[in-house]
């Protein structure tokens, strides 16, 4: 491929992205503040790079895979002045969850200093993210598309077009956070009351797997729960900040969204009793404690 790729952010997402594109043929730069996460990509045929700026330098796409808004300003505009070491008509793709708000900001900002801007968040996990399916919620300019049309489909099994406005995007990514979110705290609610009153884990995994009251974030973390097995995958402190994205939206659109404040609170209790760097699906065991039952681990 022409294009050089940028990528800022080399973590369980950034890295599969980033050797999605080396091995369809981009040249590709990390950056992530851990040199050994750079080290793994150059392993994997992409280049290092030093600093956020000399990931920028040279790239025709820069994405930004980095853990919120805060971290993704100080990488474009302040600390890192990647958008600064950009060339004009270079794009940024900005696949970091954030606020709809601040999407459409910087947005504005980077098109202010003769930058483009794709909207685009992704959904998946790091299994999907390193097998390049990916599915991807973006929207942009019909030429941004265009120009990035290449790399997505080397990222994405599935690349949705939410729209034109930058913004778009994450508002649908908000959605599938609300409902994810939702879904974690649900799924933690019903493991619990099932076992206090005497099912057993496994089989009630296993009909509910095969019934209407399933979900993805039930079978997928529930067998977490059942193996005792809460290493990170997607960690608690997640859900605080997207679930608060969610909130904060909401209180912008005069939306009363209920339930999801309720899974918040869940996520923060969770994260206030040192659960926060562990697996999501340990928010079974706040209802545990509600309980008064044990949970293995």
């Amino acid at each position: 491929m022409s294009q050089t790729v940028g990528v800022i952010g080399l973590g369980a997402m950034g890295m599969g992205m980033a050797q999605s594109l080396v091995r369809a043929g981009f040249s590709v730069k990390g950056y992530d503040i851990a040199p050994a996460a750079v080290q793994v990509l150059v392993g994997a045929g992409g280049h290092a790079a030093a600093t956020v700026a000399e990931a920028a330098t040279g790239a025709d796409v820069l994405i930004v895979m980095v853990v919120n808004a805060v971290q993704a300003e100080d990488v474009l505009f302040g600390a890192g002045g990647a958008a600064a070491a950009m060339s004009p008509g270079s794009v940024v793709i900005l696949s970091c969850t954030v606020a709809p708000t601040f999407a459409r900001q910087t947005a504005k900002k980077l098109q202010g200093m003769g930058l483009e801007m794709l909207d685009a968040p992704v959904s998946g996990g790091p299994v999907r993210s390193a097998a390049g399916t990916l599915s991807v919620m973006a929207s942009g300019s019909p030429a941004v598309f265009d120009k990035c049309a290449m790399l997505l489909e080397a990222m994405a099994a599935n690349v949705y077009r939410m729209g034109d406005a930058p913004g778009l995007g994450s508002v649908m990514k908000s959605i599938n956070q609300l409902l994810a979110g939702v879904h974690l705290a649900a799924m933690g609610e019903a493991f619990v009351y099932g076992i206090k009153q005497g099912i057993d884990a496994q089989q009630m995994y296993d009909v509910i797997c095969a019934s209407a009251g399933g979900s993805w974030m039930f079978q997928n973390r529930g067998q977490h729960i059942l193996d005792n097995d809460y290493t990170p995958r997607s960690a608690v402190d997640i859900w605080g900040k997207d679930l608060g994205i969610v909130l904060e939206a909401g209180k912008e659109n005069k939306l009363a969204l209920p339930l999801a404040a309720v899974a918040h609170q869940l996520f923060l209790a969770a994260s206030a009793q040192g659960m926060g760097r562990i697996d999501d699906a340990a928010i079974v065991k706040i209802y545990a404690q509600l309980a008064g039952i044990e949970m293995n681990g």
